[in-house]
């Protein structure tokens, strides 16, 4: 057989994305591994995503990223999902399998990852989550699945942080409980993990910070952002300053970003160059 020229394609999908760094740091990851593979970042507007997926099924792509606004339609035009993905209710990945689209959901999985890799594990621990969307979904169903003792949602929305609560308990056997975002919420003395779920600090809104009161952080805490870009946000710094441990969104896009390079290529990730890649991009 003479020499292969057809390159294995990947494509995220999402509005906007022009300011998406993801590309970049799967195109590193590729080119030290010496694969042919091709990451696309495309602009699918709302209500295109059915033709962009159909259009890359008969491209014979190998997977997919899916972004805002595209998470809950992706779900909703596999083929097979994952556990984790057909509780969520929404995907941000899928893999070619036998000629099907398999959708999985990467997000709350790379918080886990993130938080394995920095020496905490969310087996038994009391966690609590700020936000009600679709990261803080993701992240709370991935915790309950990991062994998670309980999972406590707070959100400004009561019934939004009600109904995650419910599908918890419902779908992962996990103990869940839902209560009232206010201002200058205090943090219960007993939660192990507190993770920002929202966008609050997100550039260029980094002088931001999720409204709470922030002597209630204790040092035996370990506190989460899921907000990467600054990978050191104001809320992390907080934290910090009160003795908690931190972990930073940064961490997490490449751990959920690893994960999906291992589901559409088979090999593992080189997940140093992928974060120094997305580091040095973002700086």
């Amino acid at each position: 057989m003479g020499r292969r020229y057809r390159s294995n394609l990947i494509a995220l999908f999402g509005d906007p994305v022009d300011d998406n760094p993801t590309g970049v740091m799967m195109e590193a990851a590729f080119a030290a591994l010496g694969m042919d593979y091709r990451y696309m970042t495309c602009l699918v507007k709302n209500g295109c995503l059915e033709d962009a997926v159909n259009g890359a099924r008969a491209m014979g792509f190998c997977g997919m990223n899916f972004t805002m606004p595209h998470k809950t339609e992706a779900w909703k035009l596999m083929d097979e999902l994952s556990p984790a993905a057909r509780i969520i209710g929404a995907i941000n990945t899928c893999f070619s399998r036998n000629g099907k689209l398999v959708g999985d959901n990467t997000d709350g999985k790379g918080f886990i990852s993130a938080l394995e890799k920095d020496g905490v594990s969310a087996l038994g621990k009391r966690i609590m989550i700020l936000g009600a969307g679709g990261a803080a979904k993701a992240i709370a169903v991935e915790s309950a699945l990991a062994g998670a003792r309980e999972i406590v949602i707070a959100n400004r929305t009561f019934s939004h942080a009600q109904s995650l609560a419910e599908v918890i308990e419902a779908n992962t056997g996990c103990k869940a409980e839902a209560c009232q975002g206010v201002p200058d919420m205090m943090i219960p003395g007993d939660i192990d993990v507190l993770v920002n779920a929202t966008s609050i600090g997100l550039a260029p809104y980094d002088d931001e910070k999720p409204d709470l009161d922030y002597k209630s952080i204790v040092p035996s805490m370990v506190v989460c952002d899921v907000v990467f870009h600054p990978s050191d946000s104001l809320f992390l710094k907080m934290a910090r300053s009160r003795g908690a441990q931190t972990v930073d969104g940064l961490g997490m896009l490449v751990c959920q970003g690893a994960l999906a390079f291992e589901l559409w290529t088979g090999q593992k990730a080189p997940v140093m160059v992928m974060e120094k890649t997305l580091s040095a991009q973002l700086c």
